[in-house]
């Protein structure tokens, strides 16, 4: 067969294959729901077709939507030293000058953070607490019981405990580049707004990946941030698009993606099901927790992987593509 037919006949079937999902599963927006689920409910109507949905005002009961000002997390956690996420541009683990680039980690009391945020920091760097250790039960387990360790609702559902909860807290020009996740994600929104791009994982063929060496930024004695080569960790596999600036000269293909997009509120809960791409911004100070649970290794990942290599066929890894 004529290799460049058999590649017609592919790009149809992967058009078609996005278009499908949209109409029977996702439609143009995603769902909103005003109430907390049932375990069945929710595996059921969202987890199973793999669909995100919001499900609004599901936290309000956490005693942190009232209690979480800046001044509580001073008398509560001010003299207590925290990793905080330190990058020249917002953009952590993101690509930038070639390199896939990590954030500077710093040590600082919750105070001294509290303070930049408040603009009365020495200099105009963005500083994110976005450390994915399950950083609120190991290191602002003081703040656990003003929360949760877990969604009942989820845990019922997924028959297994969060792998991780994550305490998140920062500058309105802190993003997280567009990626995605191993992991069933409910994440829930305690002060501020999230806004979330989406892009579902049947749209893997329109999502421009290149390989990139590892990077972190590192602080010079001048104070400046320079990128500095990351040996140990070696080349990383990254989507270097923008979706909210997309250059379609470069990636034309990105074009395809159906870009869905939605705020999570204070109080809401949004379930990012694993492998959706997303693309994440902020408001200034918001403070998220989110819950990681693994997801299940089964035929809808082996679907996935098929569709990877499939489309690293038709579209080898150049951005020219």
């Amino acid at each position: 067969m004529n290799k460049n037919i058999a590649s017609k006949d592919v790009l149809e079937s992967f058009e078609k294959l996005s278009k499908d999902f949209l109409e029977l599963s996702v439609s143009s927006e995603v769902a909103s729901v005003e109430s907390s689920p049932t375990p069945l409910e929710f595996l059921k109507k969202w987890v199973m077709p793999n669909v995100p949905v919001i499900f609004r005002q599901a936290v309000t009961h956490w005693p942190a939507l009232k209690k979480w000002t800046n001044q509580y997390l001073r008398d509560k956690i001010g003299q207590k030293e925290v990793t905080v996420a330190v990058t020249p541009t917002g953009y952590a683990d993101a690509v930038c000058d070639g390199y896939f680039v990590m954030p500077e980690e710093r040590k600082m009391t919750m105070n001294s953070f509290i303070n930049i945020l408040e603009g009365h920091g020495q200099d105009n760097y963005i500083y994110y607490i976005q450390k994915q250790n399950s950083n609120l039960t190991e290191e602002f387990e003081e703040l656990v019981s003003d929360v949760a360790t877990e969604l009942p609702w989820a845990t019922n559902a997924f028959g297994v405990e969060p792998d991780a909860v994550n305490f998140w807290m920062g500058d309105k020009r802190a993003v997280t580049s567009m990626h995605k996740d191993h992991y069933e994600n409910i994440y829930c929104v305690v002060r501020g707004q999230k806004d979330f791009i989406l892009i579902p994982p049947t749209d893997l063929p329109w999502i421009p990946y290149e390989n990139f060496q590892a990077a972190v930024y590192k602080t010079a004695d001048s104070g400046q941030f320079h990128i500095e080569k990351d040996e140990s960790v070696g080349v990383v596999p990254w989507i270097p698009v923008d979706p909210e600036q997309p250059d379609y000269q470069c990636y034309p293909k990105f074009q395809r993606a159906t870009k869905l997009r939605c705020t999570v509120q204070e109080g809401d809960a949004l379930y990012l099901p694993s492998l959706w791409f997303h693309h994440v911004r902020q408001s200034h100070g918001c403070i998220a927790v989110n819950f990681w649970y693994d997801m299940d290794f089964d035929v809808k990942y082996a679907y996935f992987k098929f569709l990877e290599r499939l489309s690293n066929l038709v579209f080898p890894l150049d951005p020219t593509s």
